[in-house]
């Protein structure tokens, strides 16, 4: 959730942003790709490691 102390992982496009239209998501700086992060309050060895798990899984299925 927006405004969590737990660590957010989303896109802009799709959530926050979505109701604008591609121009104003352009002109926003928002594209279809970006991801924002906002880091939270857990501790760092834990948000490394679920770093690490989905870029696996994202590697894994970008090869498929």
């Amino acid at each position: 959730n927006l405004g969590d102390a737990k660590t957010l992982v989303i896109a802009p496009a799709l959530t926050t942003h979505q109701q604008l239209s591609d121009e104003e998501q352009l002109s926003a700086g928002v594209t279809k790709d970006m991801v924002r992060v906002s880091v939270g309050i857990e501790h760092i060895d834990d948000i490394k490691w679920d770093f690490d798990q989905a870029l696996v899984k994202a590697a894994v299925a970008e090869s498929s």
